[in-house]
């Protein structure tokens, strides 16, 4: 693919509900364009950028996909994002380097809850906003319904440029509400004819309400619009343009993805209204002590920022990245700030899907990738050397939902970690971490999709295959009265025997205050070399677990007493007899279970407040207050067993539509009901 100037370059993020049409928008794109000859269908499993075998066999976009295209001149990057809840991370990142967000709404199902999550994130971005309604071909499509609910989602600003001519089977083109002239479309071929009489009075009523919509954005236009001179459908369109990068202005065209309708018209939106990188704002980057702008120059200084990594067993690793400034070209060295490791940019190349082409340069503002970086990975900046700038990494997502897993066979143990390793470098939403308390390999992320999906790659992509098990809740044992008794170890072979007494009491202290040891030894019953090994013994022991096989906190113990031998006694008979001791005593004081509790805070559309604290006081939660967050939303902060919210991720989608979110972090430790122990104890064994 040759190269394109900046002003001359779109980057387009197609978002949306999962199902809305947005990989089959983006062969119909591609396939108008002439980049492809034949258009996949997700339901054949052929598609550009739905290639991973996961995403083939699910039929569903798990990861963004790039797929460049020529038009009229211009060149787009189309970003072809996931639209299910578990990869939202995935479409924030594909947002963070786009330019204009085109969010693909169905006019059947009209706007779902991904869409208005998508479009939360482009608008703190302050990205620009374009929506396409797609599906205008489908049984129980509405166009009017749809526009409806785009307005009363998101308010001022929805603009229609075009309205359907037919709906549903009749559905076969757009009238354009700028030209006030009609596009029919036979086999994907448009022609350009009068407006049908049917709709003519509503399409003129729709059109002065736009241009009356649009000339407010510019006083001498609305100057002249009042003394009665009409706007070129240029003037308009150039007023409507600088309303898009404002991001006060969100047209809404339509068609089909599947019939190929008005998708060359949806091309033409992205080049002449739709903003160049040039077009937008400066990106502010971290500049050691200080921050600075960086415009999109191609003659400036090289600036790159790598926004997505792919792991391949074969290829290696394949860095995303956009140009910022400057024009970047094969074998060019820059400098990652954050490791201070210069990276070689060997080939450059670009991905439509997974099919590479080769590029001569990438000026600022394009999209490229580049293969085998070191140590670079998502997130970072590449720079001249000795320029210490970086573009401010966006915060990694918390994970959600977490399960164990190990490794079907031992031998894949260090081979199963290096795997985990790869695939956290292509996926931020993804952590592994090692349990050391209840030796599980901890695998957390945004969902169980998310999770199946990293299951499934492990043993595509590396050859490992695991086991799922169920998350330990770490539980803890503490005492509730005082207690005391005799540690005794004695053992006699030929030679030196092993002698040593210690008398332990115990007793209980406040919740969070853990262990605390004391020597009230007087006389010399232990001789003070040993004390120290009766405190290892006691400690060692509260760590490996009480009665109930959990390690033990919040309990004082003191040695008082003891007896010795000259010769048989030595620092493992004292830390033998202060285990044994701990043990007896600790079987005295009434021992009773700890729960671990977490602090929950969830955000919800108010219709769910409701609901959500209900089943919160289900899952013995103690809700401890109620605010109200942006845009509205109820924020209910409760402290829950820990282990009744092992899978809130699942269980608060299915309450509220999908539209709650929440966090969650450990807080303290609490008396287990006793009603619970045996069940427990059960899992304990």
């Amino acid at each position: 693919m040759k190269s394109y100037p900046s002003d001359k370059i779109r980057n387009v993020a197609l978002v949306g509900h999962g199902g809305a049409g947005k990989t089959t928008l983006t062969e119909a794109l591609l396939f108008c364009s002439g980049a492809i000859t034949r258009q996949g269908r997700v339901e054949d499993g052929n598609t550009t950028t739905d290639f991973d075998p996961e995403e083939v066999k699910r039929r569903l976009s798990l990861s963004v996909a790039l797929a460049p295209l020529e038009h009229k001149g211009h060149k787009i990057n189309v970003l072809d994002c996931p639209g299910y809840a578990d990869f939202i991370s995935e479409v924030e990142a594909a947002l963070r380097v786009a330019d204009l967000a085109v969010f693909v709404v169905s006019a059947v199902e009209g706007v779902e809850v991904q869409t208005e999550a998508a479009w939360k994130i482009a608008a703190d971005l302050g990205l620009p906003r374009m929506i396409f309604v797609n599906k205008l071909d489908r049984e129980r499509a509405s166009f009017d319904r749809t526009l409806e609910q785009l307005q009363g989602t998101f308010g001022a600003g929805i603009a229609p440029l075009e309205l359907p001519i037919g709906e549903e089977d009749a559905f076969r083109g757009v009238a354009d509400l700028l030209t006030d002239t009609a596009i029919t479309y036979d086999a994907g071929r448009p022609t350009v004819g009068e407006i049908p009489d049917e709709m003519e009075a509503r399409e003129h009523e729709v059109h002065d309400n736009l241009v009356e919509g649009i000339v407010v954005g510019d006083d001498d236009l609305m100057e002249r619009y009042l003394e009665g001179d009409v706007p070129t459908p240029k003037e308009l369109e150039d007023t409507l343009a600088r309303g898009v990068f404002a991001g006060q202005v969100f047209p809404v065209i339509c068609g089909s993805a599947s019939k190929v309708v008005a998708i060359d018209r949806l091309a033409d939106f992205i080049c002449e209204i739709g903003p160049s990188p040039m077009d937008r704002p400066p990106v502010v980057v971290d500049a050691g002590d200080s921050v600075t702008e960086v415009a999109c120059d191609p003659g400036g200084p090289p600036l790159a920022y790598v926004w997505k990594t792919m792991a391949d067993p074969y290829v290696g690793k394949v860095s995303l990245f956009k140009v910022l400034s400057g024009t970047i070209k094969p074998d060019t060295v820059l400098t990652n700030p954050r490791t201070h490791g210069d990276e070689r940019l060997h080939a450059l190349f670009t991905l439509r899907g997974k099919e590479q082409e080769q590029l001569p340069d990438v000026p600022a503002g394009d999209i490229a990738a580049v293969a085998k970086l070191g140590d670079t990975t998502t997130g970072d900046t590449l720079a001249p050397k000795g320029t210490p700038v970086r573009v401010p990494a966006a915060p990694a997502p918390q994970p959600v939902l977490s399960i164990a897993i190990k490794p079907r066979s031992k031998g894949d143990e260090d081979k199963l970690m290096t795997a985990l390793h790869k695939l956290q470098d292509e996926d931020r939403a993804l952590q592994v971490r090692r349990d050391d308390e209840t030796h599980q390999t901890l695998l957390s992320g945004m969902g169980e999709t998310h999770l199946a999906i990293v299951t499934e790659r492990l043993h595509r992509k590396f050859g490992v295959d695991v086991e799922s098990e169920e998350v330990q809740v770490p539980y803890r044992e503490t005492i509730t009265r005082s207690a005391d008794a005799e540690g005794k170890y004695k053992k006699q072979t030929g030679g030196h025997g092993q002698f040593g007494v210690a008398f332990i009491k115990v007793a209980p202290l406040e919740r969070g205050e853990g262990f605390q040891f004391a020597d009230e030894i007087v006389g010399g019953a232990i001789p003070r070399q040993f004390i120290p090994a009766v405190e290892k013994g006691v400690a060692e022991t509260m760590a490996r677990g009480g009665v109930f096989g959990f390690p033990v906190v919040d309990v004082k113990v003191t040695v008082y007493d003891g007896k010795y031998h000259a010769v048989d006694s030595s620092e493992m008979s004292f830390k033998m007899a202060g285990s044994v001791g701990f043990n007896e005593a600790m079987a005295k004081a009434a021992p009773v279970l700890l729960e671990p509790v977490s602090l929950l805070e969830v955000t919800v559309p108010a219709a769910y407040q409701g609901d959500v604290m209900g089943d919160l006081n289900a899952r013995r939660g103690r809700v401890q207050g109620t605010d109200v967050g942006n845009d509205g939303e109820q924020v209910v902060v409760a402290t829950v067993p820990t282990s009744e919210v092992q899978r809130y991720a699942i269980d608060l989608r299915s309450l509220t539509g999908g539209r709650g979110r929440f966090t969650l972090a450990h807080d303290h430790y609490d008396l287990l009901p006793q009603h619970l122990y045996d069940k427990v104890a059960r899992k304990a064994e």
